[in-house]
């Protein structure tokens, strides 16, 4: 099975100390990315730590895809244990970092412990430098961006980087990558921030040399010369749809259509987009470069997701707006699903939606921590109560996009979900709006038959992210492409995502996950029967819980 190689290295940023370990069994079990990171994470990390504890750690990884130069591999993975969720979380941002990476020669790089002071750490295939910069002490991600390729000539591309946001341990702040890609959801940055840690940049010439089949470049020449309408409005091209169905939350999820949907559509993304964005190495160049030169606002995006938590859900209809919202999420470093829903649920709190002025206002608050944003930046599991609102959220993190009311597979992934009401764990979505073919569609009303699809988009999902392939690779990436590429057949490949899937579960179990934790704040036909399914599809128990059995070299079974 074709799997990435190198070693672990482990950054003590407390102790200034780094140890290589090899992890050769582990790569060839688990391919890459989460997977690997996952194994690592949940053998690693204490079942009760503190996700801003030194205990805590933040595992940066790779796959055998990012040596090759195939679309849709401009990714990498980050694990560790979230802050807002309490759970282990892996998230997922592209970009061009992935190959930076690689070029260490490492296949995972552990940061663990916490330094004294505000560092950034340099890591080369030549050694580990720890650079104190209390000078970056509040400074956004373009500031830490510019001082770093001024001080050391490295572009945002080597960088992963925390805005004021992370420092002020923001419980949804991103770590940013090249900019304006982040590593989302779950709290990430604020973990980095616990550690002190601004920046960690990679560079080198070490990328290992794994061998990619030649099937690579028929992936790359169909994703070069395919005509989908997402190379020119990214994900926003399915916001129409999802109005038109009733799937898109507006005015914090008190509604399922926004009249206001001509005015933050693709088309009006469209319009704004000034030039091709992609990632590295990927000619499908799906991302958005968007400018207002009226308003004086550029960005990245926004892509579907946000211009529904800071579009819909806040109840603004001028794409222009979003923007806005967009930059400042990615200039201070905090993800624009979580911050939007979180804003949303303040309006909703004041009788303020669509008060742009407002919203703008409140997101800078949220970064530093200021005024109502030091209660706003604990999200929305935590200040609920005290805002007199819903809690929109499953294991404490906020909903995205694709309604789970309308689309009730969807919903149903929401609820099982390591991570939370997350669309990107399975993208049930796809199989219900629907955006593939007919014949594999799913009718999106009621859960009857529907466990299995997700137990295997989940285990699917968890294999892409392992590989590392991107998720809009959906069209590109069949089961024999995979099997072409990764040498092992299909089944095999799913096996691989299960295992992922079932440590993550395990983990949170130790942690005080289960059944209860398995929700959603409404109700759909048949739940607790498709819960009971969803369960027996996986082996797992009754209550939610993975058999200790199921976990290999399990720490608390290995005596």
């Amino acid at each position: 099975m074709l799997h990435v190689e190198g070693p672990l290295l482990t950054v003590d940023v407390g102790a200034h100390e780094t140890v290589e370990t090899s992890v050769d069994d582990v790569l060839e079990t688990f391919i890459g990315g989460r997977g690997v990171a996952t194994r690592l994470a949940h053998d690693r990390i204490p079942f009760d730590a503190d996700p801003f504890g030194a205990e805590n750690s933040v595992f940066f990884s790779t796959g055998p895809m990012q040596t090759s130069n195939m679309s849709f591999t401009g990714r990498m993975n980050c694990t560790s244990l979230s802050p807002l969720t309490g759970g282990l979380l892996s998230s997922n941002a592209g970009g061009f970092m992935s190959r930076n990476f690689a070029d260490t020669g490492y296949s995972v790089v552990e940061f663990t412990g916490t330094s004294d002071e505000l560092v950034v750490v340099h890591v080369t295939d030549e050694g580990v430098e720890f650079e104190p910069v209390p000078d970056l002490d509040g400074a956004t991600v373009p500031e830490t961006t510019t001082y770093i390729e001024d001080t050391h000539g490295l572009s945002a591309e080597h960088v992963a980087c925390i805005g004021p946001a992370g420092e002020n341990r923001v419980r949804f702040a991103s770590i940013m990558t090249t900019e304006s890609r982040a590593f989302g959801r779950g709290g990430l940055g604020a973990v980095l921030g616990a550690k002190n840690v601004k920046a960690v940049t990679f560079a080198g010439d070490s990328r290992p040399q794994v061998e990619i089949p030649p099937i690579q470049m028929d992936v790359h020449r169909d994703a070069a010369t395919s005509d989908h309408i997402m190379k020119e409005q990214g994900t926003t091209s399915v916001t129409d749809l999802a109005n038109e169905v009733g799937a898109l939350p507006t005015r914090y999820f008190s509604e399922l259509q926004f009249e206001g949907v001509n005015g933050i559509n693709g088309d009006r993304v469209g319009e704004k987009k000034y030039k091709r964005g992609t990632c590295s190495a990927c000619a499908f160049a799906c991302k958005l470069p968007t400018r207002d030169e009226e308003r004086g606002v550029e960005t990245e995006g926004p892509e579907y997701e946000t211009v529904m938590s800071f579009g819909s859900n806040c109840a603004v209809d001028d794409i222009v707006d979003v923007m806005q919202s967009n930059e400042l999420c990615d200039r201070y470093g905090m993800d624009t699903i979580t911050c939007g829903n979180v804003v949303a649920a303040y309006l909703a709190s004041e009788d303020e939606f669509g008060n742009t002025a407002l919203i703008h206002e409140t997101v800078e608050k949220i970064a530093k921590r200021e005024d109502e944003g030091d209660l706003l930046a604990e999200g929305i599991d935590r200040f609920h109560e005290d805002l007199g609102v819903d809690n929109w959220t499953v294991k404490g993190l906020d909903f995205a996009a694709h309604d789970g009311r309308t689309l009730n597979g969807q919903g149903l992934s929401y609820a099982v979900a390591n991570r939370g009401a997350d669309h990107m764990f399975t993208t049930m979505y796809a199989w219900e709006y629907p955006l593939v073919a007919q014949e594999e569609a799913l009718n999106p009303t009621g859960l009857e038959g529907k466990a299995p699809h997700v137990v295997k988009q989940e285990n699917a999902r968890a294999l892409e992210d392992c590989g590392i392939v991107c998720r809009f690779s959906r069209s590109f990436m069949t089961p024999e492409r995979f099997e072409g590429l990764f040498d092992a057949d299909y089944d095999e490949l799913l096996a691989v995502g299960s295992t992922v899937v079932e440590l993550e579960r395990h983990f949170n179990n130790q942690r005080g996950f289960d059944r209860t934790d398995d929700t959603l704040p409404y109700d759909l036909p048949d739940f607790e029967a498709a819960l009971d399914d969803y369960y027996a599809q996986r082996d797992w128990n009754e209550d939610g819980t993975v058999p200790n059995e199921h976990v290999s070299d399990d720490p608390a079974t290995a005596d």
